[in-house]
């Protein structure tokens, strides 16, 4: 919260239309390149060139570094090799980790340091962007440009909105991430002076949701539903999709209600540990509005179908093509593609066929919840199940077809080109017992590799992520099948039935989850979990689970149902079997197993602290109403 501007510094106003990725340092100017807040203001041209910066400000969460750290839950584990990300350092409680001061390298995407005193051009590095930083950044500089929006003469009605519009929505986004992390904060709606003290109290987290449910909304009436069906958007045309449109800041609106509404949240604000109803109702009007703008054709969102999913999450032989297509909602820029393939998609495939030593796997427990075809969970992966289907000694056939996109099992064909005779073994994923992909150090100590993110040929062989193949990997922060989960979940838990629904919407809670599963190729929510929302709801969090595995959400949806502390999901297992039979090189999938175990490889030890990060203790001791988080 440290002052990031004594005077606004404003060079290179030019509006880019290429991308929203170049911004020039705003420090250390010359005298005769500051201008006048009136000049930098004055038109669109020169308030949106202004307004651009804080697109910079939104975290590449999943290309901050050349290996990086997302998914705090249960759902993934580290190799041995290293063990200096923050997953690591949740995993034996400690939060203070996420601060650059606490986890000895300062390469997680949480703190790498102040804007102001890095060495580094942080609109250029993206190593040096990071959500707390750029949050207290952004929102000064939103209440500096919105202090000054008056100065905006030379500008049209629409033009006006935009700008008003974008800063709003920043506004409350910048709140909202901050305040998933670190509960209720105080809310920046002024530019704070200089010459007085800080004495800005935090708010409870329902206060502050409150306060950024009404940028959201504001933004949403005064934004486009598609910037290119604007008169100033046909100046960029074709290359707005990243820009603030009325359909993001309607997905924020309803999930910063859903937030609000949710255990923890509730908890904090007001001591119970229920859901809060009315905050979930005005969740699911936010999102069923959204939802009927896409349904009947007005926005250019949809779902991609089931064999182009991976368009969400990364893009080959498409001239470096951003993923995300028609589903992605919320995106940041991205600063070099080439980066995204050389990092992200070693830090998966074991060394024995790629390269890099640190690789994040997926526990053994978290696939569990990937159930069957027909839409029915596995009950104990061990044993077999005649209702579900499941047989323990198939344990990878006629799964929910997300299995297969997202986890590479045992007996996968990995390596598609040539192999010489010595390393031939490896061409098939060798995850069994023992086998060669098992390494601990380098490779999977859980049994299973991520594959979602990458294209099943980013090996040392097949070379998917050579500069060539023009692969570009991107995670995006909200995507469509994320808003039909979090309608589902509102409206059930607003009416506390399993076919509550929105009134300004035609679908329940249940026909939300079934269009995603409909995407998916997965049978419909089965009958015995409808009689009650407390019955569905561990269908609904299974499904998060499922579409929005590896992600980012598990962690942040774990610590708002108050789950984070309780077993089994402070657990991380690992799958030991052995290969039985004739290994079919056509379908892993029909491969029998025997001697299937799970095992335990670590139980985290956590307490009520942990479901608040702590904060910075030089922040804290900046004045007595900015307190620190419970335990801490």
């Amino acid at each position: 919260m440290k002052k990031y501007f004594k005077v606004i510094l404003i060079t290179s106003m030019v509006w880019s239309s290429t991308s929203l990725l170049s911004c020039n340092k705003y420090l250390d100017k010359e005298e005769q390149s500051n201008i006048s807040p009136k000049e930098a203001f004055k038109n669109f041209v020169n308030f949106q060139g202004y307004t651009e910066e804080l697109y910079n400000c939104v975290v590449n969460f999943s290309n901050n570094y050349w290996t990086n750290s997302w998914n705090w839950g249960e759902d993934e584990i580290t190799s041995t090799a290293n063990n200096f990300h923050f997953v690591n350092k949740i995993d034996q409680g400690n939060f203070w980790g996420w601060q650059r001061e606490s986890d000895g390298w300062g390469a997680g995407w949480m703190d790498q340091g102040d804007f102001t005193t890095n060495n580094n051009d942080v609109f250029a590095n993206r190593a040096f962007r990071d959500l707390w930083s750029a949050s207290w950044f952004g929102l000064r500089k939103i209440s500096l440009g919105l202090e000054n929006i008056d100065k905006l003469t030379e500008a049209t009605q629409e033009e006006k909105d935009l700008i008003k519009g974008q800063l709003l929505f920043f506004r409350g986004w910048f709140h909202h991430r901050l305040m998933e992390y670190f509960g209720g904060m105080p809310y920046i709606n002024y530019v704070l002076p200089s010459d007085e003290k800080l004495r800005l109290p935090r708010l409870s987290y329902q206060a502050c949701a409150d306060l950024a449910a009404a940028d959201f909304r504001e933004a949403a009436n005064l934004l486009p539903i598609d910037w290119d069906n604007t008169t100033a958007g046909k100046r960029t045309l074709g290359k707005n999709q990243l820009r603030i449109n009325k359909i993001m800041a309607l997905a924020y609106l309803g999930k910063n209600y859903l937030w609000a509404g949710s255990p923890l949240m509730n908890l904090q604000s007001t001591g119970s540990k229920t859901y809060h109803a009315d905050y979930c109702k005005k969740a699911a009007q936010a999102f069923g509005e959204l939802l009927s703008l896409v349904e009947s054709g007005q926005t250019n969102y949809a779902l991609v179908p089931m064999a182009n999913i991976h368009l969400n999450f990364y893009t080959t032989g498409q001239n470096w093509a951003m993923p995300g297509s028609t589903e992605a909602i919320f995106r940041g820029p991205y600063i070099d593609a080439w980066v995204s393939n050389w990092g992200t998609s070693k830090q998966y495939i074991p060394l024995e066929v790629g390269d890099g030593d640190l690789k994040f796997n997926p526990t053994a427990n978290y696939v569990d919840y990937y159930g069957m075809k027909n839409g029915l969970p596995i009950k104990d992966i061990t044993q077999s199940d005649a209702e579900s289907g499941y047989n323990a000694e198939y344990p990878w056939k006629d799964r929910d077809p997300r299995f297969y996109k997202d986890i590479i099992f045992d007996g996968t064909k990995v390596i598609q080109g040539n192999m010489s005779a010595s390393e031939e073994k490896n061409r098939y994923a060798n995850l069994f017992t023992g086998g060669s992909y098992r390494d601990i150090r380098t490779g999977s100590q859980t049994g299973y590799v991520l594959r979602k993110f990458i294209p099943l040929t980013s090996n040392k062989y097949d070379q998917a992520y050579s500069y060539g193949t023009n692969l570009h990997i991107y995670v995006p922060y909200m995507r469509l099948a994320d808003v039909y989960l979090m309608y589902a979940e509102s409206a059930m838990m607003a009416s506390n039935s399993a076919t509550g629904k929105a009134d300004n919407y035609g679908k329940t809670a249940v026909d939300a989850i079934n269009i995603v599963r409909n995407r998916a190729g997965v049978g419909h929510v089965d009958s015995k979990f409808l009689s009650s929302a407390a019955s569905l709801l561990p269908e609904l969090r299974r499904e998060r689970a499922v579409e929005l595995a590896f992600e980012g959400h598990r962690f942040n949806d774990l610590r708002r149902w108050l789950l984070l502390t309780e077993a089994p999901y402070t657990q991380k297992k690992s799958v030991s079997f052995d290969r039985s039979g004739t290994f079919n090189t056509i379908d892993p999938s029909k491969n029998r197993v025997v001697n299937l175990k799970e095992n335990m490889l670590l139980e985290r030890k956590f307490t009520s602290k942990h479901y608040w990060l702590p904060l910075k203790v030089r922040d804290v001791n900046m004045y007595h109403e900015f307190y620190q988080n419970p335990g801490w």
